[in-house]
């Protein structure tokens, strides 16, 4: 059932990984964040397989049924519950708890046997004992597992469940440097930054900032790598007001010579020009995990393209699937966002809310005008040995 890793095979693949990988890129793909993975991996499926249980969707699966059936026998709130429960129901297909069979109307989904009974806690320690660094992305998801019943029978909205003031201090643990799961995505962000970065001097604005953990790995890597003296301006941009507020006051603090940093709102579903960006003006825009809530991709693609002067360029590091509908383990966490699962889609580059694949990046970033469109790692040559590997960065230039 489990498919965890012992830290021997990880570490034969973190050299597997080594031995391909750009130099920038491979440092964090150590044997312990593999294992890591596929312990989080566990320990979200046993969370799963608990709301499975709770909500009534092991009884609504005896029988044969398509995800919209088993939304509606289960009770569920059918606008809210659709995605995560199609989620679900894919996960434990994937793991033998469910078998699918495609039939004329979608998928069909039905329990193989008894629903197994598989302790969270287990994998939390087994993780306590192999990196604690990882606790806060735990912590995380055993609070929302907690409310997926109230938010599936419509009684809470996601984000009421992920953002009410007494679970800021969860978001904060989570988007952080010292969070060993969150972490590298700045860390591959920041090095794909370092090798694409145009010529001196650079003006760059940053996308859905957060907390600031994007911003100091990327700051951090320019200072190592010769860079930081390039920079003229670094616009810092975020519309939620505590996370600016937190983001500011962290970078400031860390970077107290950095005098080029600049403050600001901007919300990536409005045109850019009506908030201060003026056309051709920054020389790089850079985003961590932020251009796939985006309510309109192409909308906000086009934004950033015109906020670009001719030959900038546009870095993104994502969460990436590695295959069409493969289920992440953190959209367990995030599929309760309307913004995550239900943007405007435009087929065949945005089929689907949540995570993008390499080439629906490609494809969206050309339909916007850019060109050169790169992934840092080469995730389509990696995906047939490794499938889940899911985190990179995707580059973008501005013709000239």
């Amino acid at each position: 059932m489990s498919e965890v890793v012992e830290l021997e095979e990880a570490e034969r693949r973190s050299r597997e990984l080594e031995a391909i990988l750009p130099p920038r890129i491979s440092p964090p793909f150590t044997g312990s964040f593999i294992r890591s993975a596929t312990l989080y991996d566990e320990y979200v499926l046993r969370l799963t397989l608990g709301v499975f249980r709770a909500t009534g969707l092991a009884k609504a699966a005896a029988t044969p049924g398509t995800t919209d059936e088993l939304v509606a026998r289960a009770g569920f709130e059918p606008g809210r519950a659709r995605v995560p429960v199609d989620w679900m129901l894919r996960r434990l297909s994937h793991r033998g708890i469910l078998e699918q069979r495609e039939a004329e109307g979608g998928s069909r989904f039905q329990l193989r046997g008894a629903v197994p009974e598989l302790d969270p806690a287990e994998i939390l320690e087994t993780q306590r004992r192999q990196d604690a660094s990882w606790q806060p992305s735990y912590v995380l998801a055993e609070t929302v597992a907690q409310d997926y019943p109230v938010f599936l029978r419509g009684e809470r909205t996601g984000e009421e469940v992920l953002f009410s003031p007494s679970r800021l201090r969860l978001w904060v643990n989570f988007f952080s440097n010292d969070n060993g799961l969150y972490v590298v995505n700045n860390l591959v962000g920041a090095a794909a930054v370092a090798e694409l970065m145009p010529p001196a001097p650079v003006v760059v604005m940053e996308l859905g900032g957060g907390l600031g953990s994007g911003a100091t790995a990327l700051l951090d890597e320019l200072r190592r790598s010769g860079r930081w003296a390039d920079v003229r301006e670094y616009r810092f941009t975020e519309l939620v007001p505590f996370f600016m507020r937190r983001g500011q006051q962290a970078l400031e603090t860390r970077f107290p010579d950095a005098s080029f940093l600049k403050f600001g709102a901007l919300d990536m579903n409005l045109p850019f020009t009506g908030q201060g960006i003026a056309p051709g003006s920054v020389s790089l825009v850079y985003a961590v995990n932020t251009l796939h809530v985006a309510r309109d991709l192409d909308f906000t693609l086009r934004e950033i393209f015109g906020a670009l002067a001719p030959g900038g360029r546009l870095v993104v590091s994502e969460c990436i699937r590695t295959a069409p509908a493969q289920a992440i383990y953190i959209e367990f966490i995030f599929n309760l966002m309307e913004t995550f699962r239900s943007p405007v889609l435009h087929p065949p580059y945005r089929p689907n809310g949540g995570f993008l694949a390499p080439e629906e990046w490609q494809g969206a970033m050309e339909a916007a005008g850019f060109v050169d469109v790169r992934m840092l790692p080469d995730i389509p040559s990696l995906r047939g040995r490794f499938p889940h590997f899911q985190v990179g960065a995707v580059g973008a230039t501005r013709p000239r």
